[in-house]
């Protein structure tokens, strides 16, 4: 098309905003309102009928190939339009999924179940009316899937092949979409679950059979084991095995759907699962799960653990594999250990999760091993003599992190003190009765909107000693002590910032431990992935009061005073106007307070070394010469 058609095309006939903007840009339409006359899929649609809304088309081929260009091998990549040859080849693989359909369904190497209705499962219903699992499959998809799963049962290796069978119905969907950043690799294919949701694409991926090879490992690679290893499938609520040692990843409060999503692999598992493992059961058991953060979710969490913790001897020990950064969600996790009759004894932060760009939005990075053992103190203790306990525990904690760590290599980001502070507080709590709470009973009491528990409270406490003991690099003891709480979230944030996080719920968790309620006035930027603080010359004139020394805002704080004299700094060139407003604005209290401002001028001026950091680097070099200037200055 020409350069003119293809500007036109970008504003219209087009999905824009869930609405739908036809060609010639007139009046766009709600997509809800064209889904109102969507029909259900039935049993044996593969394809779109010639009269639905949505409609699908083969619009473009890819490939890749390798080529040698300046004495080095590049990925070139080819982008050609549909033939009627390869239109061909597409009729053709319908005919040969509708040739075998009922025969296949019926031996299960294409699923024939219905997709129940749930949070997660009714999106596809919702936004395309595919109400079978097999819809979620393009014809050839279908074909690639099945072909493969009727090699299992022939095959000397099934269970291999059946974890590979899930592989690639997870890359080989119609809930593939294409990567479209340079992290995620443009051009490629992401799976189903880069996020836990089945969501819908009007632009997405299909894979030839070629592209499969590279989701294999060798079969003959995996360990053999020549021990009595039994695999049982249960509800943990009933288990009547003895074991040693138990590790469990438990839902947290804002649970996945596991109960929901599995079922897109079940229906494929179905016929293997019942022949491979004929005492396993193939339903999601939906009605069983435990999830949601209502008090049955408690309940039921107590029932597990306290039935893990009867099936385990007095020498026995569990794992909690936990990653939440909500003090609340904490609390409950506390008081469902706690009611079980467990005792948190250990605990440390591994790295989980690695940036990438299917990780988009604020992502924990790190979760807490905790480890457990039954509960033998019974004599009580009361809160008060609790907290002064938390406060030691946590400091031990993190003194014990900061000398493992490497500046070279760190060990540990940000939020990886902030959950062992939540751990450290968990070893305590839960290590003997305390007087003044019944846990049980806590679990179950209605609380008021906002209110704060007594554990809870405590956990909060946890992460502000966290947040005052982490002294920023390079800063003076003494000076990060007389900083309020909104200059103390500026000066950690930019630490954590130089660090290259940029995930607001680190931010949130900086503001919580600090008490600094009115931080979003600070934030640049609040997207996913891309939060970060105001600079010196981002502020400007913004924010800026009267300096006071008992100031409760960062308008009236020294801090703020030394960032607008780096910015009038920046401004000039020169550090006469910022000198100047210093000695004007703070009055007779500047030489009192001069070692305070030399000392946040020169943290500032630290941040130029950063490389994540180049957005400060003419403010923090204003700061480098403004700082020079203060310490040479004299009456």
């Amino acid at each position: 098309v020409s350069e003119e058609e293809y500007k036109v095309a970008e504003q219209s006939g087009t999905v824009k905003d869930s609405r739908l903007v036809p060609p010639g840009g007139s009046v766009s339409i709600p997509l809800d309102v064209i889904r109102q006359k969507m029909r259900m899929w039935e049993n044996e649609d593969i394809t779109p009928r010639p009269d639905d809304v949505f409609q699908e088309r083969l619009y473009c081929i890819r490939w890749v190939e390798m080529v040698h260009k300046n004495g080095h091998e590049q990925v070139q990549r080819h982008y050609r339009a549909v033939t009627i040859d390869d239109l061909r080849r597409e009729s053709r693989v319908v005919e040969l999924v509708k040739a075998n359909f009922p025969e296949r369904q019926s031996k299960g190497s294409i699923p024939s179940r219905k997709i129940e209705q749930g949070e997660k499962t009714d999106e596809p219903i919702r936004t395309r009316g595919w109400t079978y699992w097999h819809h979620l499959f393009t014809p050839r998809q279908l074909l690639t899937n099945a072909m493969f799963s009727e090699q299992i049962e022939a095959s000397s290796q099934p269970i291999g092949l059946l974890l590979f069978l899930g592989k690639i119905v997870n890359n080989n969907s119609r809930l593939c979409r294409w990567h479209s950043t340079h992290s995620g690799g443009i051009g490629s294919v992401a799976d189903v679950f880069s996020n836990q949701a089945l969501n819908t694409f009007y632009n997405y991926s299909g894979r030839p059979i070629i592209t499969h090879q590279s989701l294999f490992l060798e079969v003959s690679s995996f360990p053999k084991f020549n021990s009595d290893i039994k695999v049982l499938v249960h509800d943990a609520r009933t288990i009547r095995q003895n074991c040693d040692f138990w590790i469990t990843d438990p839902p947290y409060a804002d649970a996945v759907c596991y109960e929901e999503i599995s079922e897109f692999f079940l229906v494929w598992y179905e016929k293997h699962i019942a022949r491979l493992f004929p005492t396993w059961y193939t339903d999601s058991k939906r009605a069983l799960a435990v999830k949601g953060n209502v008090d049955s979710f408690k309940q039921s969490m107590v029932a597990c653990y306290r039935r893990l913790t009867e099936c385990m001897p007095e020498n026995g020990m569990q794992v909690v594999m936990f990653t939440h950064q909500d003090a609340a969600v904490w609390a409950d996790l506390t008081m469902i250990l706690w009611a079980a009759g467990l005792r948190v004894t250990a605990a440390w932060t591994i790295a989980t999760e690695t940036d990438s760009a299917l990780k988009q939005g604020n992502y924990v990075q790190g979760t807490v091993l905790l480890v457990l053992r039954k509960r033998a103190t019974c004599e009580p203790v009361f809160l008060d003599e609790i907290s002064h306990q938390v406060e030691d525990e946590v400091r031990r904690q993190l003194d014990e992190m900061t000398r493992m760590e490497d500046d070279s290599d760190p060990n540990f980001g940000d939020a990886d003190y902030q959950l062992a502070a939540y751990a450290a507080a968990l070893r305590v709590l839960t290590g003997q009765p305390i007087e003044e709470i019944d846990p049980e009973k806590e679990i179950l009491r209605e609380r008021k909107p906002g209110e704060v528990g007594p554990v809870e409270a405590l956990i909060r406490r946890a992460v502000k000693i966290a947040c005052d003991h982490l002294i920023p690099k390079g800063l003076d003891a003494d000076l990060w002590k007389s900083l309020g709480p909104m200059e103390r979230f500026y000066i950690k944030g930019l630490e954590v910032e130089s660090h290259g996080e940029y995930r607001s719920g680190v931010y949130q968790e900086l503001a919580r431990g600090y008490g600094a309620t009115a931080y979003t006035d600070l934030l640049e930027s609040t997207k996913a992935n891309e939060t970060r603080l105001k600079s010196a010359n981002e502020l400007g004139k913004k924010m800026l009061g009267s300096f006071g020394a008992a100031s409760e805002t960062f308008s009236d704080s020294l801090v703020r005073q030394c960032l607008f004299s780096v910015w009038l700094t920046a401004k000039n060139e020169a550090t006469r106007e910022g000198l100047d407003y210093l000695h004007t604005e703070l009055h007779e209290v500047y030489w009192s307070n001069r070692e305070k401002i030399t000392g946040i001028l020169e943290y500032l001026a630290a941040l130029r070394h950063s490389g994540s950091m180049e957005h400060w680097q003419k403010d923090s070099q204003a700061a480098a010469l403004l700082a020079g200037t203060v310490r040479n200055d004299h009456v």
